[in-house]
């Protein structure tokens, strides 16, 4: 297949990925494996932008950490939810194009007559935000923009890869490379360690002696340093359900904090809020307010948020979380009976949610543990002290991501249960 990369300032970006909206409820990289098994096995790399997830391969030219074209593109053009753009560039024409928010096309075209018919068919769909071609083409409505304006290399749209295994394989080759490496460094110091050595009695009696001196006071150093070792044991194993705070505290902490960035700013519209693992995060759009307004603002009634500006129309503003008393807790119950227990209790409300079995590894270095994980996602209109209600006849449970989506205006829940 074609090289699915293209060079702008000199920094290469991901082009032709398959865009897809995330489902609610549903973690990026187990999403981005069961899209891969049912569209195409060679599509190992993904990224998460907004709510969508974009699936590429390494057999295209892609690696891990390159940054998608398209979501710098819809970064550049955060004010228009629907939008075309073709761009001229040095190996042919790119084309983005965006409805309501969600990517349909990310398209790197050779030939500029198939990528103008590409444009037009496109374009005859209503209600485009804008439209922007090459002037020479001399398009309706449309207008020129230099793609090498928009590229700023700081979205967080970055590949990763969809599989564990490749990276271990990948960090194999690496640690082969190195072994050879040292291989070269130190070749001089292997070939005369293997040539053929003098023989004892061909050398100077008061050499030999000295050298067994320095070989026995050598060996009593390496045995005092392995009695040490062995006298200090490997850190106990700490298993995850050991340390977890109680659902009601946790589910309290994340509205009030959640409530704390949740605040009213004259000419900026709120996107979302997530309270995460130690964080709370919100992000803001603008409309007509400017940044030294918000800033005002901002200060008084978020005091203590970390702004960040993703760019001159979008801004998020984070806070980290206080720490919460912890204690342990496990659901007795095996993996399936839990999903069928917890299903059981939100089809009681009427409620639909996602589960998935996963198991995690635990090491110290020395002994190894496996810990069955049950994953719950569910999107709901119930504030979080109502929502973990549906858990309080389970052990284990911990709240691992609540956000308020402004637009929709609903509860997005990710939760994991430690089973047995």
């Amino acid at each position: 297949m074609a090289n699915q990369t293209i060079t702008i300032n000199r920094k290469k970006y991901a082009v032709g990925l398959v865009w897809q909206p995330i489902g609610a409820g549903f973690n990026a990289r187990n999403y981005a494996r069961t899209l891969s098994h049912n569209i195409n096995r060679h599509l190992n790399l993904y990224t998460e932008y907004r709510a969508m997830i974009g699936l590429g391969a390494r057999r295209d030219g892609l690696h891990v950490g390159m940054i998608s074209a398209a979501a710098e593109v819809m970064d550049a053009f955060s004010e228009y939810t629907s939008f075309i753009a073709v761009f001229q560039i040095a190996n042919g024409f790119y084309l983005v194009a965006a409805r309501n928010g969600i990517i349909l096309q990310d398209t790197m075209y050779a030939d500029e007559n198939t990528a103008r018919k590409e444009y037009v068919k496109l374009s005859e769909i209503p209600d485009w935000g804008a439209l922007f071609a090459p002037d020479s083409w001399g398009m309706p409505r449309a207008i020129e923009r230099n793609l090498s304006d928009l590229m700023g290399g700081h979205s967080r749209a970055y590949l990763r890869p969809i599989s564990h295994f490749r990276a271990g394989i990948f960090s194999l080759i690496l640690f082969g490379g190195f072994v050879l490496l040292l291989t070269g460094i130190f070749r001089d110091s292997i070939v005369q360690s293997l040539a053929p050595q003098p023989k004892v009695h061909e050398l100077d009696p008061e050499l030999v002696a000295e050298y067994k001196r320095q070989i026995e006071e050598k060996n009593k150093e390496l045995d005092a340093q392995f009695e040490i070792q062995k006298q200090t044991p490997p850190e106990p194993l700490v298993m995850p359900f050991e340390n977890l705070p109680a659902p009601d505290e946790r589910a309290e902490l994340c509205y009030k904090a959640m409530a704390f960035l949740m605040q009213p700013v004259v000419g900026w519209n709120q996107v979302y809020v997530s309270c995460e693992e130690d964080r709370v995060v919100t992000e803001f759009k603008r409309t007509f307010g400017t940044l030294v307004e918000f800033y005002n603002i901002a200060s008084e009634l978020m005091p203590g948020g970390f702004v960040e500006e993703l760019n001159e129309d979008t801004l998020r503003v984070s806070a980290t979380l206080p720490k919460l008393e912890s204690y342990s807790s496990q659901d007795e119950r095996d993996p399936d009976t839990v999903v069928r227990d917890i299903t059981s209790e939100f089809q009681g409300i009427d409620t639909v949610l996602n589960t998935q079995i996963v198991v995690d590894t635990i090491t110290n270095g020395v002994d190894v543990a496996n810990v069955n994980v049950v994953e719950v996602g569910v999107e709901t209109k119930l504030v979080p002290a109502q929502f973990m209600k549906a858990f309080e006849g389970f052990g284990g449970v911990y709240l691992m991501r609540a956000s308020w989506d402004a637009s929709s205006r609903t509860w997005n829940y990710e939760v994991i249960i430690y089973a047995k």
